[in-house]
Parts: structure tokens; sequence; C-alpha cells
């Protein structure tokens, strides 16, 4: 089955006064896309002017604002990362996210971005390593649920299930809406593009109904079985998914064959 291009959204938590919009992202709340007054223009600095050029996904723009800053500024490096990524020039965004990791050694948002480009080269072992790295450099009491989640797709794509699982579990646990979110700000990238989107629907079911979020099981169990997913017998065996039996919802989805998308 073909599926669309590497899709990346940004994830929460981090403090930054942009984010990259991509689809189904929301410009999040405190940008405001008008034109700033001439005064105010005036007075922005290189990298804030860089952050509303990508806040308007004015990529190019936004580049030429960041560097009009410091060119050793391991953020501004990780940013036009970013805007290279967001326009899918991969290489390019590799070098800066290497610089910036280069510049700052403990740069846990670029070591992670650096990963998200070895993901979207299908270099999944150099992936895992980039998110294995980036969370090695988590402060301590910071919640960063994007990178477990980037790591459980890294390990699902080289159909490690069990160890995706873990990481998936493990993200769940540090945000219980890491895989629901849409419009956040920051500056680390997390991965949402899944090639064997049927099973990895149902994997998310299984842990939804164990985390005894019945209502998101049953949605995510759904797009499974819309998207191919055909083993009825495991539905019906695989005791992680015993808390929806008894539902009605659950009943009447394996009563009827699904629309396949």
């Amino acid at each position: 089955m073909h599926f669309p291009p590497l899709v990346l959204v940004l994830a929460s938590g981090l403090c930054s006064t942009w984010a990259v919009a991509q689809t189904s992202n929301a410009v999040p709340d405190g940008l405001v896309p008008s034109q700033p007054p001439p005064q105010a223009k005036r007075n922005l600095s290189p990298e804030d002017r860089g952050d509303i050029f990508m806040a308007r996904k004015m990529y190019r723009e936004a580049i030429e604002a960041f560097r009009e800053g410091p060119p050793k500024n391991a953020v501004l490096q990780n940013k036009i990362g970013i805007a290279f990524h967001q326009m899918q020039q991969l290489d390019a965004a590799r070098k800066c996210y290497e610089t910036a990791i280069h510049l700052k050694p403990d740069f846990m948002e670029a070591e992670n971005n650096l990963g998200t480009v070895y993901y979207a080269r299908k270099n999944y072992r150099r992936a895992i390593s980039c998110y294995r790295k980036a969370i090695a450099m988590i402060p301590e009491g910071v919640r960063q649920a994007s990178i477990y989640s980037n790591l459980g797709t890294a390990y699902f794509a080289r159909k490690q299930y069990e160890r995706a699982t873990e990481a998936y579990g493990t993200a769940l646990k540090l945000d219980p809406n890491v895989f629901e979110s849409r419009g956040n700000a920051g500056t680390l990238l997390q991965e949402r593009n899944i090639e064997e989107r049927a099973k990895f629907h149902y994997y998310m079911a299984k842990m939804y109904a164990k985390d005894g979020r019945t209502e998101l099981s049953l949605q995510y169990l759904r797009k499974a079985l819309e998207e191919g997913f055909k083993d009825r017998k495991k539905i019906e065996e695989d005791h992680e998914l015993d808390p929806l039996r008894e539902l009605p919802e659950f009943k009447d989805l394996m009563a009827r064959e699904p629309r396949a998308l």
C-alpha cells in the first residue's frame, strides 16, 4: 500500500515562539500572523523575524532571517534545519542539525530532529540511535513524550513490535495525548508517517484498551479494520482487548464488514 510522504508535526512542551505547521497542524496560540507594526518590525531580532516567517510557512524567508543571526548559534542552526526539513531538503536539514549538535553536544532537540532525517531516508537503525541519544539528553524532571513516540515509530518500522509497544507505552505515560495532539509549539519534530498503518492502529487500539480509554481504543480498532487489518481471530483472542468485548460498539464493529479505505 502506498502512503503519503513524510509527515512531521511538532512536539509539545518546548519553549519557542513559533511552530512549524504541517498537514493538520494549527498555528499555536500567541502567534499573530498579521504584519507587525513598523516600529516593532525594526526592533525584531533575526530569530524573531525568522519565527514569524516559519509560522507563515515562508521557509526560505525564514532561513534568510535566521542566517542574519550569529552563525555559531546552535538554536538558529536547528531552526534553519527545520525550515529545510519542511521543504523536504533533507541533506541541507541534516547538515544544520549536525552543526547544531557540534555547537551544543547535549542539544536534545537537534539530535531528535537528526533522527527524523534518517527515518525519512528509511535508515531506521540510525534513527533509533539518534532517538536513544536524545532520550539520554532529556533533563531530569522534563516529560518529553515525543522522542519516545519517535523511537517507537522507528522500532515499528523495523518490525520490532515489542520494543515499539514499550516505547509507545512510555510516551503515553508521559503525555496521554501525545498521539492525538496536532497543533503544538516547539523546536522538536515528531514523526507521524507510518507505513503499516493497519497494524499500527491495531497496536494503538490495544494500548488504549489497556489504559482504560475505550473510546479511543474503538476508534483505532475501527481504523485498523478499515485500512485492511484482516486477522479477526487475533482480535477475538487478544486479551488486551478484553475491556472492549461487552461494549455494544465493539460487538457492532465485529459484526459488520468495514468499508476499506
